[in-house]
């Protein structure tokens, strides 16, 4: 860190707001709406714990922006002079030891808004939340970091999809459903698709850290399959609801089509930069156009 760096107090306000990454945050929001959509539409909807559920996600989110913060730029993988948004470590607005500490701190509110869940889903809330948490430190913490070794899209495919949507229909139906695990398929792609464009826009830097994501074990023509093919299947699980009995309304998030067709052309074309930050916020914000859009269907 800089000298400068050194000499300069306490980080503003907007700098831990920009560390948390606010674009990423609709990957927190986007499950637990449509986990609480299913539990509606089986008339089991309970708003404290639907609460809880967000609040949990969304420290969970901000804890691991914090710790992928800290740990990227203890790995080498974040320095002054990478591509895209500046990163608060690495551009010296935050002493390590600072966002260590706000990471520890935001992981056990998160733990604490967690115990709130167990009147609604039991003791399991406990291994649920604290499995959530490790692997958001080991996404790229610990000794054996998940990200650096290509694991990164299954972590949030999991937790970001599967785990956060079914869990969050089970503490208020006290029970799991096909369906809403079901539900945690799309979510999961599509939130594995904003780390897929982070990771192919930053395939150089992560290469010379020896961070093997799966773009640089793979290739970006690689990257690119994957990503259409995530989209595709999103787009296809609706009419799977479709076939099931729900009513045609499931079908509103087909409606996003046009632009996840946009997206897979944006990816194959796009080389600059610029072109890949705008592309991650974009499909951010597609997941949380897919969730309103599924979230109202399954209601309606």
């Amino acid at each position: 860190m800089s000298a400068e760096a050194d000499r300069a107090g306490p980080p503003r306000l907007g700098t831990w707001i920009s560390a948390a990454r606010p674009r990423t945050l609709a990957a927190a929001v986007a499950p637990v709406a449509v986990g609480s959509a299913m539990a509606v539409h089986d008339h089991r909807f309970a708003p404290a714990a639907a609460g809880l559920c967000l609040a949990f996600a969304l420290l969970v989110q901000i804890g691991a922006n914090f710790a992928n913060d800290y740990y990227d730029h203890a790995h080498g993988a974040d320095h002054a002079g990478r591509v895209g948004p500046r990163r608060a470590v690495a551009a010296g607005l935050v002493r390590p030891a600072a966002m260590r500490r706000a990471m520890v701190a935001v992981f056990a509110a998160a733990f604490a808004v967690g115990l709130g869940l167990i009147p609604w889903g039991g003791y399991a809330m406990l291994a649920v939340g604290a499995a959530s948490i490790l692997a958001a430190v080991a996404y790229t913490g610990g000794p054996w970091p998940l990200g650096y070794h290509g694991l990164g899209d299954a972590f949030v495919f999991v937790f970001f999809g599967l785990v956060a949507v079914s869990f969050t229909y089970f503490v208020q139906a006290g029970r799991l459903s096909g369906f809403a695990v079901l539900a945690g398929v799309p979510m999961g792609l599509l939130a594995a698709n904003i780390l897929l464009v982070n990771n192919y826009r930053d395939a150089e830097t992560d290469s010379a850290a020896n961070k093997r994501t799966l773009v640089v074990r793979f290739g970006r023509g690689a990257a690119r399959a994957q990503h259409a093919a995530s989209l595709a299947v999103a787009l296809a699980v609706p009419l799977a609801y479709w076939g099931s009995g729900f009513r045609p309304w499931c079908l509103l998030p087909i409606l996003t089509a046009p632009i996840a067709w946009s997206h897979v052309r944006r990816l194959r074309v796009g080389a600059a930069p610029a072109e890949l930050v705008a592309l991650l916020g974009d499909s951010s914000l597609l997941l949380a156009a897919y969730a309103a859009l599924f979230a109202a269907g399954v209601v309606l």
